[in-house]
């Protein structure tokens, strides 16, 4: 039975991996950090499979015992200060965890065992003020938030790493990837979740920034298997996973409030105070070496998504009223 080591395993991506992992035959070590309230939310319907060590990005003594006491052939290194738009008000945190504490799992791995396996989790905001389009493994970084410049570093360390010492070190440069399992503080989980109120009878209006940034959204369960994939290659490297599609954020509201019969335009509010102070317009990726290399494929459609992430949120809210009456 292998053994991997996540981290970041209560997190979107975290879940799905742990439960495709655990398919596969894996032994699944989840690495949090202590807390009074570990949120397990996610992993409620596997979280019996799972050991779960105590570990934070930003001590590497907990990773070196993390790795030292669980053996992993392969690390998935996926925590992070995820949210764009804290970076900016947390800019010195945000490259602490997000760019610095891939130094210490990477280094944790030189120390321990220089034959683990190591995944990062790079970002196409990576790319932010975009020189190309679609965007592609060799297209040059430009980042536009503290996130995104903090992604970069810890993609460089990454190859720096690789070259250095020989590691098996790979970074999957995925964009935007969605879910029901996706937080509320992010524009698509905002976006449905609020549509579901509205359905329900629970809101009136829904307050966004701008409409006509575009990104490349697909479903995070179709993503984790391209990160699986990359660790099981002879040779590591690094690859653009994406949809090859590009929507904008008018598009997102017309399908979830078309879902429910509703018309986006009766309910939506600009808001300025949800303008990035550095806004990234488009974001459209290419995924050829992905889908030749690695024999990955997406699976599930834009309308699909959406869809699915508004049904959730129906079925979750409807819940929470059965249970208040």
């Amino acid at each position: 039975m292998p053994t991997a080591l996540i981290t970041g395993v209560t997190g979107q991506d975290g879940s799905y991996l742990a439960e495709m992992l655990l398919e596969k035959g894996y032994h699944v070590i989840g690495m949090v950090r202590r807390s009074s309230t570990v949120n397990f939310e996610r992993l409620a319907h596997i979280q019996d499979q799972i050991e779960f060590v105590n570990g934070d990005l930003l001590d590497q003594v907990s990773m070196i015992e993390a790795l030292r006491g669980h053996q992993p052939e392969e690390v998935y290194n996926l925590a992070a200060q995820s949210f764009v738009q804290t970076s900016f008000g947390q800019p010195v945190l945000t490259g602490e965890t997000t760019a610095l504490g891939v130094t210490r799992v990477l280094d944790a791995i030189r120390i321990v065992n220089p034959e683990i396996r190591f995944y990062q989790a790079s970002s196409s905001e990576m790319f932010g003020k975009v020189h190309e389009v679609p965007q592609t493994e060799t297209t040059p970084f430009h980042p536009r938030s503290p996130y995104g410049v903090a992604k970069v570093y810890g993609h460089w360390i990454t190859v720096n790493y690789r070259e250095s010492y020989g590691l098996h070190a790979s970074s999957g440069i995925l964009f935007n990837h969605e879910s029901p399992r996706r937080g509320l503080e992010f524009v698509t989980r905002k976006i449905t979740h609020t549509v579901a109120q509205i359905a329900l009878g629970r809101a009136t209006e829904l307050r966004l920034g701008n409409l006509d940034a575009h990104r490349d959204w697909g479903f995070a369960g179709d993503y984790v298997d391209a990160m699986w994939r990359m660790l099981q290659l002879d040779e590591p490297d690094d690859f653009v996973v994406c949809t090859g599609e590009s929507h904008s954020v008018r598009e997102f509201c017309e399908i979830a409030f078309g879902h429910v019969g509703l018309d986006y335009n009766d309910y939506v509010v600009i808001d300025e105070k949800f303008f990035r102070p550095a806004e990234v317009d488009l974001l459209v990726g290419d995924c050829t070496k992905a889908e030749t290399e690695l024999g990955w494929v997406k699976r599930t459609s834009f309308t699909e998504l959406v869809e699915m992430m508004v049904d959730a949120d129906i079925e979750l809210l409807e819940g929470k009223l059965r249970a208040l009456a």
